[in-house]
């Protein structure tokens, strides 16, 4: 796949980046360039390959499902202009 020149500007303008014209063909470049070690990796023959979340085999860590700060409703709603059983209230806006 290989980008032009107009993409390359549209990229820019997706992106929100200011770029001259002076610019397009350097950028081209490392567009096309990016692109082309993509599709070296593309292929890498991956069969079999289990995937890795780290360099090093390693159990992923886990904490336990509790409550840890529970019990705090009064506290959470205390500032609340109106509530009612532990809920804010707020005005209707959708008739």
């Amino acid at each position: 796949m290989s980008v032009d020149a107009a993409t390359v500007r549209r990229i820019a303008q997706l992106a929100r980046i200011a770029v001259t014209d002076a610019e397009v063909p350097h950028l081209q470049g490392e567009l096309n360039a990016m692109l082309a070690f993509v599709e070296q990796l593309s292929e890498v023959n991956v069969e079999g390959v289990e995937p890795m979340t780290s360099v090093t085999p390693m159990a992923m860590k886990k904490r336990q499902d509790v409550v840890t700060d529970g019990d705090i409703a009064d506290d959470i709603v205390k500032n609340a202009p109106a509530t009612e059983n532990h809920f804010f209230l707020v005005p209707k806006v959708v008739e």
